[in-house]
């Protein structure tokens, strides 16, 4: 590769992404709006000054629309689980029943904004946890901002060993470690310590935003018993397991969390009457609805058999490998930009295992949720309908923008501005690179909305890099991928999938100026205790 890597190169590469920041942060305008200028922009300078053909445009394009259509599916499954529960009322009955069971309301934002959101992480992913945890929030009382904000940060640390590790398996995949050397085990512990700090970060955050100093006080001890069973149980597995390193420790957090809302310290009604987050007359208007004759355990029955037939799948080798063989892609030539940077040609692009996808969990735990509701009574003659129209519809409202932002991040990618966006950092700052290593997986992870992208897009970068400048590998990519998770909790197209489930369109902006500075100073914290530890 001959591109110039040079200040003029660099703020070109990064004229996208600043565009899009400053449209959806400073002018508040949603991604559906703002994705196309960035798109736009970032083919503008993919032609004229990183000497990309219309081949190549082309071919990045139909990558693009291939990938956001592979997210619209999640999408759409995730939102048609939601319209079922919703127009059964479950969400209700979820409410009035974990409020019985977790008194003190911050124990209850917790429940709903971050240890639930954790289990589902820890088997799907693909941001199927802000779009289930959001609509929970609102009906205990969260306004819809802060209902899209929260599970944002809760799913956020599961995003390197959540999902069954995927996110990882890129990182290993991409770097060529070795499964179970020393140093893909090393590698695997700092990864995990990284995200068990941020993890820790995420708990007392919510407990700031909920009510400041006086929740903080209240809220930090279940705050630290949560990060370090899951931060801590992380840590353990993966040095034995790196498949169920996140989902194990989030089960076990689930159950501790609800015994913590039987000790004395948390089992007596409590909460910050004015709490920034809480919006508590939606909630109150809710208790008015007539309340179905239903368990908390019936209302969860979507959620139970997404977790059984997930685990089936995922976890019985013979099952998942006779149906991991039923996937389609399509090929793609290479292409190669003036400067002589190339894409390989693949011939199964991103290929789609239909039978082991997370939307197929999410269809079939809806479908059979809805006969199962139907059955009980507890969804009417015409409410067939009714979900399939508004499923449909809140899809199609988040549709355009996420095409728009896969394809920018592709045409990025295929161009060399990504690659040249990251050199020219590591170049300019030396060994003081390692400060800013987590901060390079946030940015994958931002554009592409997934964290195993990122791993794929700067895996092998970030160690040839470490390297060059003879620091330790090992630590540079667990900087990595635990930024990677980091930025998962501010990647437009996660927030989209919030703020279309909860039905506020266009807030995409609000949702990430909420939660910019957290995640962007928890990333500047992680890259200089990166840089104490190994350069001084």
């Amino acid at each position: 590769m001959s591109i110039p890597v040079n200040v003029f190169m660099w703020v070109m590469a990064f004229l996208p992404i600043l565009l899009l920041l400053i449209l959806m942060i400073v002018f508040q305008w949603g991604a559906t709006e703002a994705a196309p200028v960035g798109l736009l922009v970032s083919v503008f300078t993919g032609i004229v000054f990183y000497k990309a053909d219309i081949q190549l445009i082309a071919a990045e394009s139909a990558k693009g629309i291939w990938n956001a259509l592979v997210i619209l599916l999640i999408v759409w499954t995730a939102i048609l689980m939601y319209q079922v529960g919703d127009e059964a009322k479950a969400f209700l009955v979820i409410r009035n029943g974990m409020r019985k069971l977790l008194p003190n309301e911050l124990l209850l934002v917790f429940a709903m904004g971050w240890v639930f959101e954790s289990f589902l992480q820890g088997i799907t992913g693909f941001g199927v946890p802000v779009v289930v945890g959001a609509p929970l929030l609102i009906g205990i009382g969260v306004s819809p901002l802060w209902a899209v904000a929260i599970p944002l940060l809760g799913q956020s640390w599961g995003n390197t060993f959540g999902t069954l590790a995927a996110a990882w398996d890129s990182l290993v995949m991409s770097t060529g470690l070795t499964a179970g050397s020393e140093t893909y085990l090393i590698t695997a512990l700092w990864t995990a310590g990284f995200i068990a700090f941020w993890n820790l970060i995420v708990g007392i955050a919510i407990c700031w935003l909920y009510g400041k100093g006086k929740a903080l006080k209240k809220g930090f001890p279940a705050a630290l018993i949560i990060a370090v069973i899951q931060g801590g149980g992380e840590i353990l597995l993966s040095q034995a397991n790196t498949t169920i390193s996140c989902f194990v420790p989030s089960v076990i957090a689930l159950l501790v969390l609800l015994l913590l809302g039987r000790t004395s310290f948390y089992n007596r009604e409590w909460r910050v009457e004015e709490s920034p987050i809480m919006k508590r007359e939606q909630g109150e208007e809710s208790k008015k609805d007539t309340l179905p004759d239903m368990t908390l355990l019936q209302a969860f029955v979507p959620y139970i058999l997404l977790s059984v037939i997930s685990m089936a799948v995922l976890l019985i080798t013979p099952i998942n490998s006779f149906l991991q063989q039923f996937q389609f892609g399509f090929a793609f030539p290479e292409t190669s930009t003036g400067y002589g940077y190339v894409t390989e040609a693949v011939e199964s692009f991103s290929a789609l295992a239909v039978f082991t996808h997370a939307s197929m969990f999410l269809f079939l735990s809806s479908v059979i949720g809805l006969i199962y509701y139907k059955c009980h009574g507890w969804i009417g003659k015409n409410g067939v309908g009714r979900i399939l129209k508004k499923s449909v519809c809140m899809t199609m409202s988040s549709g355009m923008a996420v095409i728009g932002l896969v394809i920018m991040s592709r045409i990025m990618g295929g161009t060399g501005q990504i690659t040249v966006l990251a050199e020219g950092i590591a170049n300019v700052l030396g060994k003081a690179y390692v400060i800013l290593a987590p901060f390079i997986g946030l940015l994958g992870t931002f554009m592409t909305g997934s964290n195993m992208s990122s791993n794929i897009l700067f895996g092998d970068f970030q160690m040839t890099t470490a390297s060059i400048l003879e620091v330790n590998a090992a630590a540079v990519l667990g900087a990595q991928s635990a930024g990677g998770a980091i930025g998962s909790a501010i990647s437009p197209s996660k927030i989209i999938l919030g703020t279309t489930t909860v039905n506020i369109p266009g807030k995409e902006g609000e949702v990430m100026k909420r939660l910019i500075l957290i995640t962007v100073s928890a990333t500047i914290a992680m890259g200089l205790l990166l840089y104490v530890l190994m350069v001084l």
